[in-house]
């Protein structure tokens, strides 16, 4: 009598085992080949990128230096230029001008001014003489003084306030022609730039006359004003 009962069927696995861990092995192959394809491309793409933030930097830098040579080179180099520079001096041979070859004449465009208004004055330097001579005609070289009537008190001098000098260089015939304004005010001991500061001068009648520092025997005739 045989054994009774139910038997469990087994379903088989279909495919080749060998053939299917081959294929698995395979996959993985692959997906190594693909990852490192990717991280060498990664790779390359970041070491261009730092070659170039290298190279930028290394461009700015030099940039940078260039511009900050050109500029502060040039100025160091001009500095220089300005500390070596010879100081110029006179021409030997050219003398200064004097009573005996120039002439200063002065005239008032009025004769009159009002409290706290201004005169005008024109100047002029002649020479005359022979020879070329050198003079200073800014207004600190060649004077325009005011003094009350009698000549005692000084009222204002155009050299109150240092002025750059204006070296002219005269021949026989040659003539300067400036014009001066009196704020008809005082000049005190110091220098005041803004003339309008200075105190306005009382009613009377005062005097304008021109005379060279360096030469204060070169004077011109006196001209009387009125201040009303």
């Amino acid at each position: 009598m045989g054994k009774s009962g139910t038997q469990r069927t087994r379903n088989p696995r279909t495919g080749n085992p060998r053939t299917r861990i081959s294929g698995t092995r395979n996959l993985s192959k692959r997906q190594r080949a693909v990852y490192r394809r990717r991280r060498i491309v990664v790779g390359v793409a970041l070491l261009v990128a730092l070659a170039l933030v290298v190279f930028c930097g290394y461009s700015l830098s030099r940039g940078v230096g260039a511009v900050w040579g050109a500029t502060y080179g040039s100025v160091s180099r001009a500095a220089l230029e300005r500390d070596t520079a010879p100081t110029p001096h006179r021409s030997t041979g050219v003398k200064d001008c004097s009573a005996k070859d120039t002439r200063l004449s002065l005239t008032a465009k009025a004769a009159t001014v009002t409290v706290g208004g201004s005169m005008e004055f024109v100047a002029t330097i002649e020479h005359d003489g022979a020879d070329s001579c050198l003079i200073d005609a800014s207004d600190s070289g060649r004077v325009l003084t005011i003094t009350s009537a009698d000549g005692k008190d000084t009222v204002w001098t155009s050299d109150s306030c240092p002025a750059d000098a204006r070296m002219l260089l005269m021949a026989k015939g040659d003539k300067d022609v400036q014009t001066l304004t009196w704020g008809a005010n005082r000049t005190g001991s110091e220098c005041v730039a803004n003339q309008d500061d200075l105190p306005k001068v009382d009613r009377g009648a005062y005097v304008a006359r021109l005379s060279l520092k360096n030469a204060p025997k070169v004077t011109s005739e006196k001209v009387t004003i009125e201040v009303q």
